[in-house]
């Protein structure tokens, strides 16, 4: 979609060049969501394509992602063959509801800035205990867990003219096993839930991250591997029954149903 009320592209090479910020500017990096609706309240892009950021960079203490990485780069990772969980970045871009055109342009950092109950990388990078870096217009730049990052349904903490740089996902995280399960009402639909969990070989450290059943991710950690009970007595105790999200893709009844559900299954793979 053109977006007519659009009067200047910015294309930095840095940010000392970004400068007179104001309510009419928008952050442009992949731009498939930016592009898809009438934006009248726009009329200035910053294309942050332009600053050149690596999508992808393996270091001691884990992997960042730039905010600016496309969905397909990280698709295409493969990563240390000690960080046992990286298949999960294919299982979860491969639940995404999208086009081949979307795979290709949208950004890591733009899914997880939309903060969507749906948002894939939201899950991906919540489950993998991924931290945020944000940089503000003035001021330090600030860390937040993807986790508190997302506060409810396409609500998140960003500030005005705040910028996410970047995701790290701590090697810890990366290493420990890994499960997942996906449900979606329809063959291509958006999920109704989107359930992950990671703990070490000896079921030490367990974190359960329930996500598309609720506006926002929600962890539950054990210091072993829970039995059912537990397991189920947690989820409900965090979770009552209004903590789930109601729309067309799934009532709250069924997504608890759901929830529950396959938590457990994902429960006896780890055991």
């Amino acid at each position: 979609m053109n977006l007519t009320t659009i009067a200047e592209v910015r294309r930095p090479t840095s940010l000392d060049e970004i400068q007179g910020w104001h309510d009419g500017c928008s952050w442009l990096a992949g731009g498939t969501w930016l592009f898809s609706e009438p934006q009248v309240s726009v009329n200035t892009l910053i294309d942050l394509d332009s600053l050149g950021w690596a999508p992808l960079a393996v270091c001691a203490g884990g992997l960042e992602i730039a905010a600016t990485c496309r969905i397909v780069d990280l698709h295409a990772f493969e990563g240390p063959a000690a960080w046992r969980a990286v298949p999960l970045f294919r299982q979860c871009i491969e639940s995404f509801l999208m086009s081949f055109k979307i795979w290709n342009a949208a950004t890591i950092g733009g899914n997880v800035c939309m903060a969507l109950p749906a948002g894939a990388m939201i899950s991906l990078t919540a489950a993998l205990e991924g931290v945020c870096t944000l940089w503000p217009r003035e001021g330090v730049p600030r860390d937040v867990s993807v986790v508190d990052f997302v506060t409810g349904n396409h609500q998140n903490v960003l500030r005005t003219g705040e910028l996410l740089r970047s995701i790290h996902l701590p090697a810890s995280a990366l290493s420990k096993r890994s499960a997942m399960r996906q449900v979606s009402l329809t063959r291509f639909g958006r999920s109704a839930a989107l359930i992950i969990a990671t703990a070490e070989d000896d079921g030490a450290d367990f974190l359960l991250t329930v996500s598309a059943a609720t506006p926002r991710p929600v962890q539950l950690r054990f210091a072993a591997c829970p039995s059912a009970q537990e397991l189920r007595d947690a989820l409900d105790d965090r979770l009552p029954p209004d903590a789930y999200f109601d729309d067309v893709h799934g009532s709250a009844s069924y997504k608890r149903h759901v929830t529950r559900y396959l938590a457990e299954q994902i429960r006896t793979e780890l055991a």
